[in-house]
C-alpha cells in the first residue's frame, strides 16, 4: 500500500525530506507548495488548498519559517488532513497556546522532532528502558539546541509534561566555525560564540542540565555528550557503568556494527547497535548507505505513514512538541532575565493521542 504525501516549502529540510522519501518503501511525495514557481523533481502547487484538492495528500508535512507553521498547521485540520509540522509548531508561547486551543482536540498533527530517533539517542533510550539504569534521575545534553535537547531530556527522565524549574546563564567567548549547514566554511578566525547553560528541575527526584553553543549541532570542534545518571548506574555516551551483583561492577560499551572497513566488502553501511550481546537498535534501511539524520527521518516517515493508515502510534504528537517548546522557552526567558523561570501546567497537559 502507497502512502501519499506533500510538502509545504522546498528549501533545505524539504528537499531532504523528500530525497530521503524516495528510499522509503510505500511512501511517495505527490507534490510540493512553493510561493514561487521553479523546477521541481515533484508537481508544484501555488496554494495548500489546490495541492490538497488535486493531489490528495494521504498528510502533509510543513518546511516553513516558524512564523508561518501554525496557520498552515490549520489549514490542514481545517481540510482534515494529518499534518507533519517541522519543529517548533509555533514560535513562541502565545502562539502554541493558540495553536493547541485551535486544532489540539482534532488529533491530526504531529510534528517531526526526529532527534530521539537518531540511532546512537534511540539506542541509548532502549539501554534505559531495559533498566539496567535502575530509575533514570538525571540527563545531561550538550549537542542541540532547546526543544531538540528538551525531547532528549524528557524522553529519558520519562518526564511527561510535569511543571520544570529553569536556571538558565549565558557566556560569550571566541570559537572557529569550520562547518555549517553549507559545508566547510574555510575560516580561519574565531567568532563570537554564546553558550547556554542551564539546569531543569522537574521534581521527584529528577533533573537535566543543558548545555548548548551556537553553531554546535554542526560544529565539530565541540563533543556532543549525553549522559544518564540512574538509581543503578550510568551511560556515559556510548558506556553504562553498572553493578553486577552486590560486591562487582561492569562497564558495558554500547557498540555500533559498522560495515565497510578494513576487508568487510558489504559497502559502509550502519547495521545495529548493540549493548553486550544485546540488540538494541536495527537499521530498517540497510543498504541505503544514509547518515543518522537520514535514518532518523525516514523511521519519521514511515512512523507518519504508518499512523495516518491506523497501523502505528503517533509518531510524536502536538502536545509533546509544544512541551518541549515550552520549556525551550523558558531555558531562554531564564537566560535573558538572570532568573529562574517555572514552567505551568498546560492546556496540552495530559492530552490522549488519537488517531485520525
Amino acid at each position: 500500500m502507497t502512502t501519499t504525501y506533500a510538502l509545504v516549502g522546498f528549501g533545505f529540510r524539504a528537499s531532504t525530506i523528500h530525497r530521503v522519501g524516495t528510499g522509503v518503501d510505500g511512501l511517495e511525495c505527490v507534490g510540493a507548495v512553493v510561493r514561487s514557481p521553479r523546477p521541481l523533481p515533484v508537481p508544484a502547487f501555488d496554494s495548500l488548498s489546490t495541492c490538497l484538492r488535486d493531489a490528495r495528500p494521504d498528510f502533509v508535512i510543513t518546511a516553513v519559517p516558524w512564523t508561518l507553521n501554525p496557520a498552515l498547521i490549520s489549514a490542514c485540520v481545517t481540510h482534515g488532513t494529518p499534518v507533519l509540522a517541522e519543529t517548533p509548531p509555533a514560535p513562541d508561547l502565545a502562539g502554541l497556546r493558540a495553536l493547541w486551543s485551535g486544532v489540539g482536540e482534532s488529533g491530526l498533527v504531529q510534528v517531526a522532532e526526529q532527534y530521539p530517533l537518531m540511532p546512537s539517542h534511540a539506542a541509548r533510550a532502549a539501554a534505559v528502558r531495559t533498566g539496567i539504569l535502575g530509575t533514570p534521575t538525571q540527563v545531561h545534553v550538550s549537542s542541540t539546541q532547546l526543544y531538540h535537547a528538551v525531547a532528549l531530556i524528557r524522553g529519558l527522565l520519562g518526564a511527561g509534561h510535569a511543571p520544570a524549574v529553569v536556571r538558565a546563564s549565558r557566556t560569550e567567548a571566541p570559537l572557529l566555525h569550520p562547518l555549517d549547514r553549507g559545508g566547510w566554511t574555510g575560516e580561519t578566525t574565531p567568532r563570537t560564540a554564546t553558550t547556554t547553560i542551564a539546569t531543569l528541575d522537574f521534581g521527584d527526584g529528577r533533573s537535566a542540565l543543558y548545555d548548548f553553543t551556537t553553531g554546535q549541532t554542526r560544529n565539530l570542534l565541540r563533543f556532543r555528550r549525553l549522559l544518564v545518571r540512574g538509581t543503578h548506574g550510568e551511560l556515559h555516551d556510548d558506556e553504562i557503568v553498572h553493578p553486577t551483583g552486590p560486591r562487582g561492577l561492569a562497564r558495558t560499551p554500547l557498540t555500533r556494527r559498522q560495515s565497510g572497513h578494513d576487508l568487510d566488502l558489504n559497502g559502509f553501511d550502519t547495521e545495529s547497535i548493540m549493548l553486550g550481546t544485546q540488540v538494541l537498535w536495527t537499521n530498517g534501511y540497510a543498504g541505503t548507505r544514509w547518515n543518522d539524520d537520514e535514518i532518523a527521518t525516514a523511521a519519521l516517515l514511515d512512523a507518519m505513514a504508518a499512523w495516518v493508515r491506523g497501523a502505528g502510534p503517533p509518531p510524536y504528537p502536538l502536545a509533546e512538541a509544544a512541551q518541549d517548546h515550552l520549556i525551550g522557552l523558558a531555558i531562554e526567558e531564564s537566560a535573558r532575565s538572570d532568573r529562574p523561570v517555572t514552567t505551568t501546567a498546560e492546556a496540552w497537559s495530559g492530552a490522549p493521542d488519537r488517531r485520525p
